[in-house]
């Protein structure tokens, strides 16, 4: 118990010094994830409001696909971009394997179905109450979705939220990619399982610490939006 207390007590230390290899790890995580959110958003919105407004032959199909790849097991996710990246693969001569874009990509394969499916629900419920004066104007689904997009943009940042948290909270395909390597590839979570493995308790709390701080203001934000929507909607 006293070596528990001790270990905390060394954790709580090294994030009020703001230890340099806590920082460090700390600031290539929030690099990798939001980089990861951004280029997920580029396709998973979009894509999301499209098939929020569309109707096609496969659509159904479509949908249940992206609902089935929201709970796509990271370590799949990893794998299958390894056997990209690696040097038998077809994108092995870009040399991306074990470093930070291989893990943005990664993260980007994981959540951009979670965008696009929470986008999807956010924004079939906006087009089913706008769709008539949309078309009014003239606006058929392709020239809804910028529309639609913008109208329910407090509500698709707390998908985006959503997004970050997942991303954020990733280990098993990061690591895979990745490789964890000190200094490089290591980020919170790759971080917190080596040295929880090492015995490293301090530093894997410190690094628990902040991580759990990120979740905490990561929910608050969403919650606040959501308010905001709510008030506005209201």
């Amino acid at each position: 118990m006293n070596d528990l207390h001790s270990a905390f007590g060394q954790a709580l230390g090294l994030v009020a010094d703001g230890d340099a290899t806590l920082g460090n790890i700390v600031l290539l995580s929030l690099r990798v994830s939001l980089t990861a959110v951004a280029l997920a958003a580029l396709v998973g919105l979009p894509l999301g409001a499209l098939l929020a407004v569309a109707r096609f032959p496969g659509r159904g199909g479509v949908v249940v696909a992206l609902n089935a790849l929201m709970g796509l097991p990271p370590v799949v996710a990893g794998l299958l971009i390894y056997l990209l990246l690696s040097r038998s693969g077809p994108l092995g001569p870009l040399g991306l394997l074990f470093t930070p874009t291989a893990m943005v990509i990664a993260q980007a394969l994981l959540i951009a179905p979670i965008l696009a499916a929470l986008a999807r629900q956010v924004l079939e419920a906006m087009w089913e109450e706008y769709a008539e004066q949309l078309r009014s104007f003239g606006a058929g689904p392709w020239r809804a979705v910028p529309t639609l997009l913008w109208d329910g943009r407090f509500a698709l940042l707390t998908v985006l939220l959503a997004g970050f948290g997942r991303a954020s909270a990733e280990v098993g395909a990061v690591m895979i990619v990745g490789g964890n390597i000190e200094g490089f590839t290591r980020v919170m979570t790759t971080a917190i399982a080596l040295e929880t493995s090492k015995g490293d308790l301090p530093l894997a709390l410190a690094l628990g610490m902040v991580l759990m701080a990120i979740v905490l203001t990561v929910n608050a934000l969403a919650q606040g939006l959501r308010d905001i929507a709510a008030r506005q909607a209201g």
